[in-house]
């Protein structure tokens, strides 16, 4: 028995870089209006979990970030 691939959808980016990368790639496909209302619908799905990853990650480092800094975000400028 022979599988078939997992759909596009299902694929985990490797990354935060490679999600917004691809993230990117797929909107200007989409900004070029020359695809297909049903790629259209598939590209808007995957631009939609890729963005829920990137949000999720840059949450997580947020979050671990919180806890380095005794649970105060401060300044990248080093200003109290």
């Amino acid at each position: 028995m022979t599988t078939s691939p997992a759909p596009r959808s299902a694929r985990a980016p490797a990354s935060y870089e490679a999600a917004l990368a691809e993230l990117e790639k797929l909107v200007a496909q989409l900004d070029g209006g020359q695809l297909p209302l049903d790629q259209l619908l598939t590209h808007y799905q995957r631009g939609a979990e890729l963005l829920a990853f990137c949000r999720a990650r840059l949450d997580a480092v947020e979050q671990q970030i919180k806890v380095l800094e005794g649970n105060e975000l401060k300044p990248l400028d080093g200003s109290p």
